[in-house]
């Protein structure tokens, strides 16, 4: 590992962050550094601080620790992630015998020079305790593979040398903050402390020794594990059975029979959570899930440190080849991973004042010959359940290949797991209607499409947004992007709904990248206006292969996914205000998405067993906004001339003739397929007009 220290950023940042102090923009500057090294921290993990001085808001000054707060990640963190807490009463602390964890969170919530501040870290005393002013902790993977080791004290003395103290696992808080400090009076000459399936302490008094001490000992830990264990370890070196094409197209099926396995369900068998995946199927997690020793590994053997257990659960979920292909064995395996949480939570429940039970089910997966899945509630959730894995993965294939893995003892695992402290930083917040949900949406590129795809994603749904033209997709997307971010998006071009290989390959990847797809939008659609007399045969039959055929086989596409899937979902089929009140010249347009509008009828009754309902919206004079209408751009200028009226009257023409004489957005036809999917009416097989009122398309 490498220092990423460099004199000229280091003043850079002390300029950039000049309104705290030089001693706080060096810890901002160098936390950074830390959490720009993986191997290091992950998602949260580690904590930095900082002893300096600091004036109140009567200008009092004070000496504070300045310490990592709870809910910043260590990559981005900025000023505000570093609350400051006065330092002589954290001090004083240290004569108490005994401090349970509710009263040394209040103790430390006092001593904050702003309560308007995040909780300090739950690590913050041992901070305090010790005499240095820059204190870095990590998760290092080479650091915690040495203490999982049955001999784990041997090695890293080994690999470290005399000037590094090990001590053993002690539960974070006021007990390991005494031992700590204990510690470190005993030795003052020491540069770092490790701890046994936790990780590693330096210290120093600059930001740049403490920072270099903790690179410096992980570099002298990957070297001794590379040495002794090999590099790269057996079980990460033997060539993968299969290309990585082929495992993802593995995957593609794999994946939705075990979303659907892990959604919860409620006493009365209705689903409340779905779980988002994130494969990961690099050469090296291959040949790991291909290894005999890989499921007594994931199955029997805890993380790297006790901090991943929020995020990863202890045992890992392990599914042979038979396993993943069968859903039936897929389910399965699943069941029996529930069985043994249980069992795990009744063996441990009472080193817990009254834990309430998580749910039983696993947050990674790894599947024999495919490599490695993290689910959690949300994409993002997913990503850090998956690199953490990736991390404990290559981490316990390294320690097999040293020795020995031995992670933490499961009923101490259960203290940490059922920690209050560990279980706040999840936090209480409240879930959006459509969390965990995943929609695919054709022609997302036009105005009615992009209305869909923004009302979903408000509503906290994931979307998959589909079309067959690059070029209006990326412009909707874009937009997108802007308002909701990369995490809950996925854009595929060059999707044509009248090929159902196009079609497959949506579903396909949209089951890589978030696990599967519970929503399905069939909106894809082209306008053609003429009279029956003046029909152009080529261009009737493209209509209706886009708007029949294309929605016929997008329903299909759709019933075979959601069926492997097991879980039910919702199918909103976009039809026209034509299909009940058609117009004059407008027969291609009117019979295809009559035609579509009866689709989604049959759908209805033929899906209703898989528990996937269907319904249909009906929408009219949707001019466009933020993107413009491909429909008008193709009739505006000709009822434009036929009516003698401006594109500006024109839209006030069919405001107006509406019973409501308001105008219809493409967010209105976006809002009504989120009413759809929500279930709050256990409605399917119904038509909701979006089209401000017009008596003669109401639905007969």
């Amino acid at each position: 590992m490498q220092s990423r220290w460099n004199e000229r950023e280091a003043a850079e940042a002390v300029e950039r962050w000049k309104d705290v102090g030089a001693d706080l923009a060096l810890r901002v500057h160098s936390s950074r550094l830390i959490g720009a090294e993986r191997a290091l921290v992950l998602h949260g993990g580690g904590n930095t601080s900082v002893k300096t001085r600091r004036k109140d808001a009567l200008g009092v000054e004070h000496e504070v620790l300045c310490v990592k707060g709870s809910g910043w990640d260590l990559k981005t963190i900025e000023p505000a992630g570093l609350p400051a807490l006065e330092l002589a009463p954290l001090r004083a602390m240290e004569a108490l015998t005994r401090l349970d964890d509710e009263t040394m969170t209040n103790e430390l919530r006092r001593r904050l020079l702003d309560v308007r501040a995040p909780n300090p870290s739950v690590e913050t005393l041992l901070h305090a305790f010790l005499p240095h002013r820059f204190v870095d902790h990590t998760h290092a993977d080479a650091i915690c593979v040495l203490t999982n080791q049955p001999d784990g004290e041997q090695r890293v003395r080994e690999a470290l040398g005399d000037e590094v103290l090990v001590l053993p696992w002690i539960m974070p808080g006021f007990p390991l903050a005494l031992a700590v400090a204990k510690a470190q009076r005993a030795a003052p000459g020491c540069i770092g402390i490790v701890l046994r399936h936790h990780g590693l302490f330096t210290f120093g008094d600059d930001a740049r020794t403490s920072y270099e001490r903790t690179i410096e000992l992980v570099t002298r830990a990957e070297r001794y594990l590379a040495e002794r264990g090999g590099s790269p370890p057996p079980l990460l070196a033997a060539a993968p059975r299969s290309s990585e094409s082929a495992a993802r197209q593995e995957l593609a099926a794999a994946l939705p029979r075990l979303r659907g396995s892990l959604a919860l369900r409620d006493a009365q068998g209705e689903i409340t959570t779905r779980f988002l995946a994130d494969p990961r199927t690099a050469d090296d997690l291959r040949a790991f899930s291909a290894a005999e020793a890989a499921r007594a590994l994931v199955e029997d053997q805890g993380p790297l440190t006790p901090d991943h257990v929020l995020r990863t659960k202890g045992p890992y979920l392990y599914l042979g080849r038979a396993e993943w292909s069968d859903a039936a064995a897929t389910r399965a395996a699943v069941e029996r991973y529930e069985q043994r949480y249980r069992a795990y939570f009744a063996e441990h429940r009472a080193r817990v004042a009254s834990p309430r039970e998580l749910d039983p089910k696993p947050r990674v997966a790894v599947l024999q010959d495919l490599g490695v899945v993290g689910f959690g509630a949300d994409a993002k959730a997913a990503a850090i359940a998956a690199d953490i894995a990736e991390h404990t993965v290559r981490g316990k294939a390294i320690g097999a290949a040293l020795g020995a893995y031995r992670a933490l003892a499961p009923g101490e695992l259960f203290e940490m797991e059922y920690w209050s402290l560990e279980q706040a930083k999840l936090g209480e917040k409240k879930a959006p209607a459509l969390q965990g949900r995943v929609a695919l949406v054709t022609g997302a590129g036009g105005a009615i499409g992009h209305g869909i795809c923004a009302e979903l994603l408000d509503a906290g749904a994931h979307v998959v947004a589909t079309d067959f033209d690059a070029t209006l997709l990326e412009r909707t997307v874009a937009l997108l992007r802007a308002a909701h971010g990369e995490a809950r998006l996925q854009a595929i071009a060059g999707i044509d709904v009248t090929d159902e290989n196009a079609l497959a390959r949506a579903f396909d990847e949209a089951s890589l990248r978030f696990g599967g797809v519970d929503i399905v939008v069939p909106n894809a659609g082209i306008a053609y206006a003429a009279p029956l007399a003046e029909l152009d045969v080529e261009r009737l039959r493209r209509v209706l292969e886009v708007n029949t055929l294309g929605v016929a086989l997008t329903l299909r596409a759709a019933a075979r996914h959601l069926a492997l899937q097991g879980c039910g979902g919702d199918i909103v089929v976009q039809a026209s205000k034509n299909v009940f009140a058609p117009g004059a010249g407008f027969g291609a347009y009117s019979a295809s998405k009559a035609g579509a509008h009866q689709l989604g009828k049959i759908a209805a009754l033929e899906l209703a067993a898989l528990g996937v309902r269907v319904n249909l919206v009906h929408a009219d004079a949707v001019f466009g906004g933020e993107v413009p209408s491909g429909l008008w751009a193709e009739i505006g200028p000709e009822r434009m001339r036929s009516r003698g009226l401006s594109e500006r009257e024109l839209r006030d023409f069919y405001r107006e003739r509406s019973l409501l004489k308001r105008e219809v957005t493409p967010r209105h036809v976006g809002r009504a397929v989120v009413s759809c999917v929500r279930d709050l009416t256990r409605t399917t097989g119904a038509t909701l007009p979006v089209d401000g009122g017009l008596p003669d398309a109401f639905p007969r």
